[in-house]
């Protein structure tokens, strides 16, 4: 494939050829004609239909399909970002993945406490080419998950990289960029798997049992624990 050809194809984890991906991306966006009005619309779709969920992931290759998370209703960053990007492509326009360490300060106790650490490796996000320039979107957390953190939610306007906040709304540290592992046409589930591997062994441990909590309550009760003790 040659050019954009391969931002625009369907692959195996972006299937975009999917039939329900491609009736839920026209539903959204039947009534726009621009490629920049299209992509606000799938990215607040994905971002407020498609609860923000930590929990739960599977190292099934399955579970990382567009489909599989559209159907689940829920999904963490990587899946919401597969998801916008399948989206992007039934509409026809060019997408690609993006995945970066990050340090989330807002994680809530019990999270932090299973992962032993406040950074998550290969944090996904979905890069647009709208306007003639590749523009980053991040659909991670949906606005009900942002107003339990106290968390401004994310606004894409089609032009300007949408990026996850470095501070909450009380100024303090929300998110930190640590490294970027650059874009790809589909997503590397091996490079993402080994990285999860090294970074959360105990995840990975036969032994294991299913990673599993409510993160929104976690939120909430996590902020109403009194800072004393």
């Amino acid at each position: 494939m040659t050019g954009f050809e391969i931002y625009l194809s369907p692959t195996y984890y972006i299937d975009s050829d999917n039939e329900k991906i491609i009736e839920f991306a026209e539903e959204v966006s039947y009534d726009v004609n621009e490629s920049i009005e299209k992509a606000i619309r799938l990215f607040y779709a994905v971002r407020d239909q498609v609860r923000y969920d930590p929990y739960g992931i599977e190292k099934n290759p399955v579970y990382f399909k567009a489909s599989s998370t559209l159907k689940r209703g829920s999904g963490f960053c990587v899946a919401k970002a597969i998801l916008l990007a399948a989206f992007a492509r039934s509409v026809k326009i060019p997408s690609r993945l993006g995945f970066a360490d990050v340090r989330n300060h807002l994680t809530t106790e019990r999270l932090k406490t299973l992962m032993k650490t406040d950074v998550f490796v290969f944090h996904g996000y979905t890069e647009l080419y709208l306007g003639g320039r590749w523009v980053k979107a991040t659909p991670t957390f949906n606005l009900d998950l942002c107003d339990k953190f106290g968390v401004s939610p994310l606004e894409f306007d089609g032009k300007t990289d949408c990026l996850l906040h470095e501070f909450d709304q009380e100024g303090n540290r929300h998110m930190e960029y640590l490294k970027d592992h650059g874009h790809y046409s589909d997503l590397p589930v091996e490079k993402l798997l080994a990285s999860m591997k090294e970074a959360y062994p105990m995840f990975f441990e036969e032994s294991v049992e299913a990673l599993n909590g409510d993160f929104e309550k976690e939120a909430v009760s996590d902020r109403n624990v009194p800072s004393s003790m």
